[in-house]
């Protein structure tokens, strides 16, 4: 099996990459600066085992991200089986924006990249996060709502134009109650007539994780004492009430553990995840 990662220099990407790869799985990653993992001795192993290559590119760049797909292939010259995308960035602070990052549409720009250059259908797993669309917000802790409205209010804006594509080429119905991402995130123009993107409904193969608001913790899904059967985490396909916190690694858990596993249940869907 293989897999694109874009975004996979660390957090959530690189520990779905890094579990991919334990699993046997062969894992291209496209990245601005190859040199994030000079000193990762886990990355390095994978690569000299030959299971691990290193594309130096941008994902804002149309042609760097086409040229990683190519890479990817060429390890065997089969079809990749899997786009992990967790594009990310520091956000920096403004004081009567809250958060903000640059460009505004980095998510949204990026995986339209990934999409409209994709060689096949491929099956996608994208990162977004609980709290983006008015459902989603709606069932937020109130001591997470001022948050959520204003401090991270501009990446969430982001994700949602990112959410709204994985709803035009999966099918979803797209709420009324949600409004339309701007030009701004799409991009100019109309950006359902965008080069090389699958018409509507003609991309199922796309699941969404919400995850809540994250940490830096453990993986409390392998380090839970055995004689528990249940994950530590919850997990649905509509809105979750009190969720607070979730770990990245217990996220890469999920996605490569549970979403992978059970793909046809999941496929076209936006699934939440907390603790």
């Amino acid at each position: 099996m293989k897999a694109l990662a874009i975004g996979g220099s660390k957090h959530i990407g690189y520990f779905t990459a890094t579990r991919l790869l334990e699993k046997g799985w062969k894992v291209t990653f496209l990245l601005r600066n190859p040199s994030v993992f000079d000193k990762d001795e886990v990355i390095k192993q994978h690569i000299e085992q030959g299971n691990a290559k290193l594309v130096k590119g941008d994902a804002l760049i149309r042609d760097d991200v086409k040229h990683a797909w190519d890479e990817a292939i060429s390890f065997d010259n089969q079809p990749v089986d899997l786009l992990v995308f967790t594009v990310g960035t520091m956000p920096n602070f403004r004081l009567t924006k809250g958060f903000v990052i640059d460009p505004p549409n980095l998510c949204t720009a990026c995986l339209m990249n990934a999409i409209c250059t994709m060689p096949q259908p491929t099956k996608v797993i994208t990162v977004s996060a609980i709290g983006i669309v008015h459902a989603s917000y709606a069932s937020l802790p109130w001591i997470y709502k001022p948050l959520y409205s204003f401090l991270i209010h501009a990446p969430h804006v982001d994700k949602m134009g990112m959410e709204r594509l994985a709803a035009y080429c999966t099918g979803r119905e797209w709420s009324a109650d949600d409004p339309e991402p701007t030009e701004e995130i799409m991009g100019p123009g109309e950006w359902t007539g965008r080069d090389g993107l699958p018409g509507k409904g003609a991309l199922k193969d796309i699941v969404v994780v919400r995850p809540s608001l994250l940490t830096d913790g453990a993986c409390y899904a392998e380090t839970a004492p055995s004689s528990k059967k249940k994950k530590p985490y919850r997990v649905s396909d509509g809105e979750i009430s009190g969720a607070y916190t979730i770990s990245r690694k217990d996220v890469a858990h999920f996605i490569v553990e549970d979403v992978i596993q059970r793909w046809e249940e999941y496929r076209g869907k936006c699934i939440s995840v907390t603790y």
